[in-house]
């Protein structure tokens, strides 16, 4: 059992020592790059056409798209004309920050990283393994649909208890459902009391400007902080 836990704190240990070069890459180009978690089904696909539908004349802005075995999230995706490199993991449920990486030398041979001003990553859909695994990112963005029920943030934690910010996806069925959208918050709160949450429907729209609004944040707050470093980003 020792030797089982030595290799976990080792296998992460790695992980963060390649994430943390990703972010060193990142900040040198002045990218901000947030990352999508959710389980499966919560909508990251759906969100990211609807925010790339409404960023991608105002941004430039870039995927790394993570599925365990096809390129049908990446193909829907390219269809708004921005680079979006497809990493399938196999059996790996979830990327982690080496897979980025080779993910980022793909990027770096289509275009120069310094071009753009956003990387959004779209992890394997899991509630666990992605929130244990940095890959670089600035921020960690979960989704929780209503359909997954109210007692998902009680029963896994970890994923809620990391992200940066919180997006209840998919109210357009609350009225269909036997859900109470309140009570998901507040079992989020428990878990991460100060997270800002967003509810929105990537269908209907209903939502989406405040996430929208969130994410020029992201991208200020970086350069802001960039330039207060005297990164040769600024």
């Amino acid at each position: 059992m020792h030797q089982v836990l030595d290799m976990g704190i080792n296998l992460l240990h790695a992980n963060q020592h390649q994430a943390d070069h990703n972010r060193d890459h990142f900040d040198g180009w002045g990218v901000t790059c947030l990352n999508l978690m959710s389980g499966p089904g919560a909508g990251k696909t759906s969100l990211l056409e609807k925010t790339l539908a409404a960023l991608s004349n105002q941004l430039r802005i870039a995927v790394i798209e993570g599925d365990m075995t096809t390129q049908l999230d990446a193909e829907r995706l390219r269809r708004y004309g921005i680079p979006v490199i497809a990493i399938n993991t196999g059996r790996a449920c979830h990327l982690d920050a080496a897979m980025v990486a080779g993910g980022l030398h793909q990027l770096e041979s289509l275009l120069d990283p310094r071009q753009l001003d956003l990387l959004l990553v779209e992890n394997v859909g899991n509630l666990v393994c992605p929130a244990e695994f940095e890959v670089g990112e600035h921020a960690k963005v979960a989704l929780l649909s209503v359909t997954e029920g109210e007692d998902k943030p009680l029963k896994y934690p970890i994923m809620f208890r990391e992200a940066d910010c919180l997006l209840i996806t998919k109210v357009d069925l609350v009225s269909v459902l036997d859900i109470d959208l309140e009570r998901i918050q507040a079992n989020i709160r428990e878990i991460n009391p100060s997270v800002p949450i967003f509810c929105l429907s990537a269908k209907t729209g209903a939502g989406l400007d405040p996430w929208l609004s969130w994410i020029r944040a992201q991208i200020q707050a970086h350069s802001s902080r960039l330039a207060k470093a005297g990164s040769p980003a600024s």
